[in-house]
């Protein structure tokens, strides 16, 4: 869907900055040109931001908590056979 008809920016390329590290709307909006003509989508794509950094922020935690999980049975294997 469209987010910012001047631009011709989607709601898909907005999350594909977020994916590829963008962490703020400035940084979305620099990337992307979103919001800097007639302004009439920033609340909108500020909302589709915040909410697309919630979920990469939760996918990092889930990802790390998988990695500390698999260390620590690692290590307790390696433990365990010693």
């Amino acid at each position: 869907m469209y987010v910012c008809v001047c631009k011709g920016v989607t709601d898909h390329q907005i999350r594909q900055q977020v994916s590829d590290g963008a962490r703020s709307w400035r940084e979305v909006r620099e990337a992307t040109g979103c919001g800097t003509q007639c302004g009439k989508c920033a609340c909108y794509a500020k909302s589709l931001t915040r909410e697309a950094v919630q979920v990469a922020r939760a996918e990092a935690d889930m990802s790390l908590a998988y990695a500390v999980w698999r260390e620590s049975l690692l290590l307790g294997l390696s433990l365990a056979n010693n």
